[in-house]
């Protein structure tokens, strides 16, 4: 199992992702032009995503 840890930018139009891979650690960055990202409302400053939700963020 890996762990994913998941940035959104101020906006909501960027996300960013980390997770390591084995030899460091590795970072996936994506941003669209128009509207932002669907983000769920965190609760004690953090949410879980399950593999679906993450796929669908992607």
């Amino acid at each position: 199992m890996v762990d994913v840890y998941a940035f959104r930018g101020r906006r909501g139009d960027l996300v960013k992702l980390i997770w390591r891979d084995g030899i460091g650690l590795s970072l996936y960055a994506k941003r669209i032009e128009r509207g932002h990202f669907l983000w769920p409302s965190a609760k004690d400053g953090a949410i879980h995503l399950s593999p679906s939700q993450l796929i669908c963020l992607l």
